[in-house]
């Protein structure tokens, strides 16, 4: 592979990728609301040369470069969360800044940037005619933000897409990425009974039945299991709710939601288990659930999954790592860090559930995510670029036929 010239085109279409993720911060889509996202990715991916684009029934954009036998896909969620607090913002999140160095707008890093990296692989595919025995589907995947994996669930299961392997291009730091911690969303909910306020003591409070619950929950999330590469398991509780009939009168119900991410060794049973063990939870008889996700896509497909999204890490010397650490010396000719994310993608279903190996290299950085002012670098637009185009080839001549029957997920995590 001539590295030099890939590296020139993906510097060569750098203002055409820096419009086209303006153009995709300038539409606001957030999950569930994804359309005219994925119809602005459609018409850049026909209009640079993809063989073949579709979106299937869920709302996913698969354009499909080459026409091999091996199929190895890449991935892009293309939904983003919501803008917060427009007073944190120094820009409008959707018409952002541009400058030499920096792009800023929501989703710049978190992450429809790697999308526009994707779509200028494929470019650069085309016209170094780099096609080979492979057939490479690039994925805009929906829903994500509210479900991680839901998308790739249906695409495996539906659609009927089994790749050999996934590159994930969330933001990566510069780094290669092979696991991550998985996670749970967890309802713990205590019930009381409602009286008028002006006599509590006739009722049975559900708030004051909790505030022992949270400080255990506080306590519980410094003691959970440590991994030496994923890092330790943690919790967090993110929302609180309650019921009553009025300001006025004693609450007959509070239920909390617990963000519990999953390290090497924690299943989700052992995870519930836990909260369920807790003395506070046991003395205020509170009911421990997994919450269930089954909000309509924006073509109002509804495809109903529990809240848990497995764990997941390969082996540093797999030929998917090595096909990229190839790829990443080649190109910057320089070892690569190989590390692991800090929070979740699609990689939960894709390994996770199904044990379809990924690996991830993308633009931006994690610490952009979900945060007022959100950049990303241009200049890791055109590494990604580079990467992706370089990959296919590399693994289809060195590591295609040295590729394991299955995968070990070296968690153990139960599917």
């Amino acid at each position: 592979m001539e590295f030099a010239k890939v590296l020139e085109l993906a510097k060569k279409y750098e203002p055409e990728m820096s419009r086209f993720l303006r153009d995709l911060i300038a539409i606001p889509g957030e999950s569930c609301d994804e359309k005219g996202t994925v119809l602005r990715i459609k018409e850049e991916m026909e209009k640079v040369g993809f063989d073949k684009v579709e979106i299937d029934p869920q709302g996913n954009v698969l354009g499909y470069i080459g026409h091999g036998k091996h199929l190895i896909a890449m991935d892009a969620h293309i939904d983003t969360v919501g803008v917060g607090n427009l007073e944190n913002w120094k820009y409008d999140p959707y018409q952002g800044f541009e400058d030499d160095e920096i792009i800023i707008g929501r989703g710049a890093s978190d992450q429809i940037g790697g999308m526009a990296s994707m779509v200028y692989a494929g470019k650069i595919i085309k016209d170094l005619g780099l096609e080979d025995d492979y057939t490479m589907v690039v994925v805009g995947s929906v829903q994500e933000e509210d479900c991680d994996g839901l998308c790739w669930q249906y695409i495996i299961n539906e659609d009927k897409v089994v790749p050999e392997f996934v590159v994930i291009t969330e933001p990566t730091d510069g780094k290669i990425y092979r696991g991550h911690r998985g996670r749970m969303e967890i309802k713990v909910m205590t019930k009381g009974v409602s009286c008028h306020g002006s006599a509590p003591e006739r009722g049975d409070n559900a708030i004051y039945k909790m505030a022992p619950i949270l400080q255990e929950l506080r306590s519980l999330h410094e003691n959970l299991m440590d991994h030496p590469f994923l890092g330790k398991g943690s919790l967090t509780v993110s929302e609180i709710f309650h019921t009553s009939p009025s300001r006025c009168a004693v609450a007959d119900s509070c239920w909390i939601s617990v963000d519990r991410r999953l390290t090497a060794g924690e299943t989700w049973e052992y995870a519930v288990q836990q909260i369920k063990n807790l003395p506070s939870v046991k003395a205020a008889n509170a009911e421990v659930t997994m919450y269930q996700y089954d909000r309509p896509s924006y073509t109002n497909l509804v495809y109903p999954t529990e809240c848990y999204f497995p764990t997941w890490l390969i082996e540093e010397g797999h030929p998917v790592t090595s096909t990229l650490t190839d790829a990443y010396k080649g190109l910057f000719g320089k070892d690569p860090v190989v590390d692991k994310w800090t929070f979740s993608t699609n990689g939960v279903s894709i390994m996770g559930r199904y044990g379809i190996p990924c690996i991830g290299f993308g633009p931006g950085h994690e610490d952009q995510a979900h945060a007022p002012n959100e950049r990303t670098w241009k200049k890791e637009l055109v590494d990604c670029a580079a990467m992706y185009a370089a990959i296919p080839s590399i693994y289809i001549k060195e590591y295609a036929d040295k590729m394991p029957k299955d995968t070990e997920n070296l968690v153990g995590i139960k599917k």
